[in-house]
């Protein structure tokens, strides 16, 4: 039983090589090495060297190429055969006027083809109906038993073949009935629809046969395609009969079926128009004759649907009654049963046919004379066409990889090898599959260009190119390398000597075929996927050729040569299972694939690749070649060149052969010429003696071939004078012409006598070799008994490369032997040179004794004289004198030292190594390691360092072992023990965690000191006690001092001690000191300097020395907001040592003190000179205002210091708040007291701390008394707080004054009137331009200011605010002033006290009572409020829109279900967390402040010094530093922040 397609085997792979590169630089060698194991499979593989790469030469843009179709199935010889079997049966079925329709049996199409070959081989229709073997018949078919298949197909072959098969064995058999009519009878069967493969066009690539349309028919062609078709034309059967519409020989329309109501349905076919009598219908318009209708007939394009057949009786012309006479009988009685062959006119009565038919049939009938000529024609000759569109390499990558990608439904490079090689197998074994692919085969390199490098004038080649383009392995160069025959064939013979392309997609095949002339072939996979090649060994060749005859007759009976056509495939398990060898091997990209004389190959691509092939001919290749010419001869087929002319070439030139090639083009000369002398004596014997000389290769090829047997001669030919256009081979000398011989005559190439002159040069030439080895023989065996010279020798050699002999095991022998004569005489000379340098030669160059004899009687045993060999006995009787008396100085030790170094150099001198001079060193360096240990280990010597130890001892060990030496060890060994022990415990001094007392260090340094080893962890001990005292030492000294020690000597300490190994009781004492004056530091700092100030604690308590210039504070203070000042010691002009001194601290602060009160002064006449920008100018001004934005203050909402008197934008600074005054309470002012609203501006460069109460300060100085530290803050506090207790003095003094106490008076009593007038039950005593509503919203004001606390919805506080600041708009028309008169006298102090307190970072109750007075006694500053309002107004605008952005915030976490679904969860959270906007900031810091001054929450000041917004960090760039936290950012970086414009407001100008 036969495997299935799906069943495919893999062959065995071939053998697969891997050239080393010294085998690879030979191709041909390296071929010839390989070929006794590579030819007995017919094929191999070879992988070059891993960086042999040659580059891609193609031009690909410019490389065009038109492929070849192959239809796959097609290509398959047994499938090929069941493809032409159905069309002949199709054909049968068609001209008796039926469809054919295939039958599906067990659900597969029935192979009608093997049902027919298995019923002949079991004996024939009958034998197998009388034995009931057609369950057998099944088995054979491979149907599944027990489901009475075999009847099923019987019944088959009844209606389908044995009509077909009884036409075939010449019985007269005309089917009675139309075995296809019954529809409803023949659901089971499909329709053929199996065009004839050569006649239609191929498939276009986007309609491929895929696995859902195996079983849909093939469209039938148009006929415009048969127009075009040149082969559809050829099959186009004329005169009468139908047309074969299965064959596609005319075109259905199928708009014109329709039934015939006279009939049984027809398959559609042409209708023949012809004359009838008046009871027949007319099909046609018109009557014609029946010639006339035949004429139509052939050429009418007109399709028609019914194929209808006439009985041609009742004719009016007499002469066509007479033609009607029946065949059979000879009668041509009885004409209503006459029937007429529509294909030759013949007759027949229907009863005279076997069987007889019961009527007239209908339609197209013919007889069965036809229909066996009709089935019985021979196909045409099978060959591939050409593609009709052109491709360049893109496009056809692009049309594989598509085609590919979409068959297999996976990327091309995922499907793996194994599945494409089953599908491609399954596809050719298919006959209802048709799948079409195209291949680019057999493209000429010569005009499309090779894919190796080439030499050659059309471009320059880089050296890499250069180097490829001259390679063995370059398919353009290996035809024509010396050792190949086809170098000697001038003409380029494109794809022997001529490289061809190769383009394949997936499936695209090429067929089993040997190469012309049986030669070798290389083909090499430049790139791309893989291709798969079978071979079959030349032994197996004539088998694989019986096993396809014998399984496929059909097609070598019409095609003998078929498999000379490259166009037939055949399973390679059906070969193996028929006997015949097969392999199989991957060709990838890179790779070579070799193919020997005769091998059968084939192969497939796996899918797009690009190949080049070429072939070459060896020596061993010349007698295959000249077997194919008698295989050729036979077959009748053209040769390519002509073998014997290639012969007399090379032995015309044989000193130009390879030897090799010498002699095997010697052999096959010799057979040459013995058959050429039997022919022309054949010649002679038939009497022909006429004859004359020929220059062959002169004439083309097709004038020279043998009319008879194809072969080009060469030698000689017979030729007629009669009959002068042929000649014939002497091989047949009778199938010439038939003239007497006397008219014949012999042309020939070379005599009789010059063919052995010519094979005695070859004799010469390939025994040349026997000579000279004659001669090299003699001389390695010295058989004559004397040694010739190196010059004779190397004379030999140099013969041998001229002569270009082969490298045989003898020349092998003689180079070997020149090169070790070459190599002792270099030897030789080197030993004698290096006696002569002594002790200066090379190292490493001496041979030893034994060495030197052996080198000697290798000289000796050299078949070459040498003279160098006396100077080496020379050397060898000194070195054995020197060993005698070495031997004899060390049996006498103890001997003298100098007597052994003595005897050591001599021996050094002598070139050569003497057993006896090891011992010598031996004991020379014995005794300097012992003198060493003495002098390391002497009391007097220093000491010397473990390594020096460990170094004696590891010298020690390589020295001659001795009782001294091992007495030395031991002593060395133990003193580096006790040393390394005490370095551990040093170093577990240094290293340990826990420090050790000076005492325990002290006692392991005095037990380490003797030691007599330097020890580096003692010593270092030794350093780090030493470091320790003297800290102690300090300690001590500023512990011991008038002063209590400052912070830094202090820390400088604890740094100190920190780092050594020691512990240091003092040390824990000095880091708690520390760590207290930094915790007072630190709670300092957190009372007086705001969020992210750019001052430090000392800045801010000193006076500011340089208040007076408005330039150097400005830009000072710039610096410090950008942290590029950082600067403590340059505050009071005190250098580090000074701040010391609490004597010049306190003389520097009170100096401070007087610069700072005259530098205000200063500025505010300065600044007061200024221009008003609340004023338009009207003259230029030289001195302007400058905010801390960096431009000019102008219009509306621009502020005037209160205490530098200079200008700045109210968006830039922190202001006051009007309605946010933290002193109201029941008791507060009503809003008409103006003089007490929050009004009062200090600049951010005026006012540069929170400015804590005098309270706080008092409690920091109590802390700082308790401190043993001294720290230049602590001073420099206690100066300020001096500096406020005295002004406080001064200000309750003035206060206490009767004229200002009586003004104070005066102020209670407004506020006292204000208060009673504003009562909610009282109607409102304001001016009624306020408006109807005003006096009822005026409680409400109040409500809210005195209960603000109450309020927890920002959305209504920021609502009810807003409504206050329109209130508060509305009431300043009402403001009047002064309400007090303030005398000069009264007013300049308290002037001048303001001032001095506004300098002051403390807040006084007393420095807001000053500025109350001062502010009853002057009108309101309407401006400021103004300009305040609308700050406030567009401040509150904005907190309200962030409460809004936070409320839809926490609700969008709501709706997402986050953490703010849990009320409870949100109550317990900081209400620092929960808050935001300026108030809870205020309110963070308040609460920061109460806890860094120990719980004692400060008093609430009075609006002296600003609104609480100022101690809440809001001043102009804060909140760009805050953001930029790298204090050494650059200063561009820091620049383009504070230039970022806030919401609302113009982009600032760079400062």
């Amino acid at each position: 039983m036969e495997l299935g397609p799906e069943d495919f085997l893999p062959p065995p792979e071939c053998p697969v090589f891997e050239p080393s590169w010294a085998e690879f630089r030979d191709p041909l060698g390296y071929i010839a090495k390989i070929r006794p194991i590579a030819e007995k499979s017919g094929i191999c593989k070879i992988r070059p060297p891993a960086d042999w790469q040659p580059p891609f030469a193609v031009e690909v843009d410019n490389f065009r190429f038109t492929p070849r179709i192959q239809r796959l199935n097609e290509l398959e010889a047994q499938t090929r055969v069941k493809l032409n079997y159905l069309d002949q049966i199709a054909k049968f079925w068609e001209i008796q006027g039926s469809s054919l329709k295939i039958p599906n049996v067990e659900r597969r199409i029935l192979d009608l083809y093997s049902l027919s070959k298995i019923v002949v081989e079991e004996g024939g229709y009958e034998a197998i109906c009388k034995d009931r073997r057609w369950a057998r018949v099944a088995q054979r078919l491979n149907y599944p038993p027990g489901k009475n298949i075999g009847s099923l197909l019987r019944s088959h072959y009844e209606r389908i073949v044995y009509p077909y098969e009884m036409y075939q064995s010449g019985a007269n058999l005309v089917c009675n009935t139309r075995p296809f009519d019954n529809e409803e009878k023949d659901k089971e069967y499909k329709p053929h629809s199996i065009p004839l493969r050569q006649s239609v066009q191929p498939s276009k690539f986007n309609s491929y046969g895929r696995r859902a349309k195996r079983l849909q028919p093939d469209p039938e062609p148009t006929e415009e395609d048969i127009e075009k078709n040149p082969e559809l034309k050829k099959l186009q059967i004329y005169g009468a009969g139908p047309k074969m519409m299965g064959l596609g020989l005319m075109a259905k329309d199928k708009t014109l079926r329709k039934k015939d109501k006279e009939g049984p349905e027809c398959p559609p076919t042409v209708v023949v128009k012809e004359e009838l009598s008046g009871d027949v219908k007319m099909e046609s318009a018109s009557p014609k004759t029946f010639l006339e209708s035949k004429e139509e007939l052939s050429h009418s394009p007109e399709p028609c649907t019914k194929m209808t057949m006439r009985l041609r009786r009742n004719h009016s012309n007499a002469q066509f009654i007479e033609s009607y006479v029946c065949r059979m009988c000879s009668r041509g009685d009885e004409d209503d049963k006459l029937l007429l062959c529509d294909g030759c006119d013949d007759n027949y009565h229907i009863f005279c046919l076997l069987p007889p038919l019961p009527e007239i049939p209908k339609g197209v009938w013919r007889c069965p004379k036809c229909v066996m000529a009709e089935c019985k024609r021979p196909p045409e000759a099978f060959g591939f066409e050409q593609a009709t569109r052109e491709y360049t390499l893109q496009s056809f990558g692009e049309m594989a990889d598509s085609f590919k990608a979409d068959y297999f439904n996976m990327p091309v490079h995922m499907v793996p090898t194994e599945l494409v090689e089953k599908e491609f197998w399954r596809l050719v074994n298919s006959i209802e599959e048709d799948v079409t692919v195209e291949y680019g085969a057999d493209i000429h390199s010569k005009e499309f260009g090779s894919g190796f490098p080439v030499s050659d004038s059309k471009r320059h080649l880089t050296p890499e190119e250069e180097e490829y383009a001259t390679s063995g392995w370059n398919l353009n160069v290996m035809p024509v390398l010396e050792q190949s025959v086809l170098c000697h064939i001038n003409a380029d013979i494109s794809g022997m000597k001529v490289p061809w392309l190769y383009v394949g997609m997936v499936f695209s095949a090429f067929c089993w075929h040997i190469e012309d002339h049986w030669s070798y072939s290389i083909n090499y996979l430049h790139w791309g996927e893989p291709k798969t090649w079978y071979g079959v060994p030349s032994l197996a060749a004539e088998h694989l050729e019986e096993v396809m005859k014998k399984l496929t007759p059909e097609l070598f009976d019409s095609q003998p040569d078929l498999l000379h056509q490259l166009v037939t495939l055949m399973n390679p398990n059906t070969l193996m299972s028929h006997g015949v060898p097969v392999v199989r091997t991957n060709q990838c990209a890179g790779e070579f694939v070799i193919t020997f004389p005769r091998a059968y190959h084939s192969g497939f691509n796996q899918g797009y690749n690009f190949a080049e092939a070429v072939n070459f001919c060896t020596a061993d290749w010349l007698p295959a070649g000249r077997q194919c010419i008698e295989h050729y001869r036979r077959l009748r087929r053209y040769c390519v060149f002509s073998h014997e002319e290639l012969i007399c070439k090379m032995a015309a030139c044989p000193e130009k052969l390879d030897l090799n090639l010498a002699a095997a083009v010697h052999k096959e000369m010799f057979i040459m010429v013995q058959e050429e002398r039997r022919l022309r004596k054949a010649l002679l014997e038939k009497g022909i003696t006429e004859a004359e000389r020929e220059a062959f290769e002169l004439l083309p090829d097709d004038e020279r071939q043998c009319i008879k047997c194809k072969t080009t001669c060469f030698l000689s030919a017979l030729a007629c004078y009669d009959c002068p256009d042929g000649l014939v081979c002497l091989s047949h000398i009778n199938d010439l012409c038939k003239c007497s011989s006397s008219r014949q005559y012999l042309r020939y190439r070379y005599t009789l006598d010059e063919l052995p002159a010519m094979l005695h040069k070859l004799k010469v030439r390939a025994e040349s070799f026997d000579t000279w080895a004659n001669k090299v023989r003699v001389a390695l065996e010295v058989e004559d008994g004397r040694k010739r010279s190196l010059e004779e020798l190397r004379a030999l050699e140099s013969e041998a490369r001229e002569r270009r002999f082969p490298n045989s095991e003898l020349l092998q022998r003689l180079k070997n032997c020149l090169s070790e004569a070459e190599s002792c005489v270099s030897r030789a000379l080197g030993l004698v040179s290096g006696q002569e340098a002594g002790p200066n030669r090379v190292a490493g160059l001496q041979m030893t004794l034994a060495e030197l004899r052996t080198f000697l009687g290798q000289m000796n045993n050299l078949p070459c004289a040498m003279h160098q060999i006396g100077d080496v006995k020379g050397i060898l009787e000194q070195v054995e004198a020197y060993q005698t008396e070495a031997r004899e100085a060390l049996v006498s030790l103890p001997s003298n030292p100098g007597l052994l170094q003595s005897l050591l150099e001599r021996g050094q001198r002598l070139g050569v190594e003497v057993p006896e001079a090891q011992q010598l060193q031996r004991q020379v360096e014995q005794a300097r390691w012992l003198d060493e240990v003495k002098r390391t280990l002497a009391p007097s010597a220093r000491r010397g360092t473990l390594a020096v130890m460990r170094g004696l001892l590891v010298a020690g060990s390589s020295v001659a072992p001795s009782p001294a030496v091992d007495k030395a060890q031991a002593e060395l060994q133990e003193l580096l023990t006790i040393a390394e022990r005490w370095e551990e415990k040093a170093h577990l001094c240094l290293e340990a965690r826990q420090k050790h007392p000076p005492a325990t260090l002290e006692a392991i340094i005095h037990e380490a000191e003797n030691i007599p080893v330097h020890l580096p962890n003692i010593q270092s001990l030794k350093e780090a006690l030493a470091k320790a005292r003297a800290w102690i030492a300090d300690v001590d000294e500023i512990q011991n001092g008038d002063h209590y020690p400052c912070l830094d000597d202090l820390e400088g300490l604890v740094a100190v001690g920190r780092d050594l190994p020691v512990g240091l009781e003092e040390l824990r004492q000095l880091e708690l000191q520390v760590l207290t004056a930094h915790s007072w530091r630190e709670k300092a700092s957190k009372t007086f300097l705001k969020k992210n100030s750019c001052y430090t604690l000392l800045e801010v308590l000193c006076p500011c020395a340089d208040a007076g210039s408005d330039s150097t504070k400005r830009s000072r203070w710039m610096e410090k907001e950008l942290g590029l000042y950082k600067s403590d010691t340059e505050l009071l002009g005190l250098s580090a040592q000074d701040l010391r001194d609490p004597g010049s601290v306190i003389v520097a602060f009170k100096e401070g003190e007087q610069k700072e009160k005259e530098g205000i002064l200063q500025l505010r006449r300065t600044n007061s000179a200024k221009p008003n920008p609340l004023i338009p100018l009207t003259t230029s001004s030289s001195t302007t205002s400058i905010c801390v934005c960096g431009q000019v203050p102008a219009g509306v909402g621009a502020l005037q210091c209160d205490l530098c008197q200079d200008w700045f934008h109210g968006r830039c600074v922190t202001v006051p708040r009007l309605l946010s005054s933290p002193r109201s309470s029941p008791t507060s002012s009503p809003l008409l007291a103006w003089w007490e609203w929050d009004t009062k501006f200090l600049c951010p460069l005026c006012m540069r701390s929170r400015r804590p109460r005098l309270e706080t300060i008092l409690a920091l100085l109590v802390a700082l008394q308790r401190l043993p530290v001294r720290l230049p803050e602590g001073e420099a506090l206690q100066c300020l707080t001096e500096r406020a207790i005295s002004w406080q003095g001064r200000a309750r003094q003035a206060l206490a004054s009767e004229e200002v106490t009586a003004l104070l008076g005066r102020l209670a009593e407004l506020r006292q009137q204000l208060q009673a007038e504003s009562r909610p039950e009282e109607t409102p005593a304001y001016s009624s331009d306020a408006g109807e509503g005003t006096g009822k919203d005026l409680p409400k004001v109040q409500g809210l200011l005195e209960n603000g606390d109450s309020v927890t919805s920002p959305e209504k506080v920021a609502t009810e605010e807003g409504s206050d600041l329109e209130l508060l708009s509305s009431l300043l028309p009402q403001l009047t002033g002064p309400v007090l008169e303030l005398p000069e006298a009264t007013r300049a102090p308290l002037e001048e006290l303001m001032m001095e307190g506004d300098l002051l970072e403390v807040t006084l109750d007393e420095n807001h009572s000053i500025w109350q007075l001062l502010q009853a006694g002057q009108p309101p500053d309407m401006e400021r409020i103004h300009t305040l309002l609308e700050l406030e107004k567009a401040e509150r605008h904005g907190s309200r829109a962030r409460g809004r952005a936070l409320e839809r915030r926490r609700r969008r976490k709501v709706d997402r279900g986050g953490e703010t679904d849990d009320p409870a969860r949100e109550e317990l959270e900081p209400k620092r967390v929960r808050s935001s906007g300026p108030e809870a900031e205020e309110a963070q810091e308040e609460e920061e402040l109460e806890e860094e001054t120990g719980g004692e929450a400060p008093p609430v000041p009075l609006p002296t010094t600003g609104s609480p917004s100022i101690q809440e960090d809001q001043d102009g760039l804060e909140p760009v530093l805050e953001a930029t936290s790298d204090p050494s950012a650059p200063f561009s970086t820091l620049t383009s922040r504070l230039l970022i414009p806030c919401p609302q407001q113009p982009p600032r100008q760079q400062l």
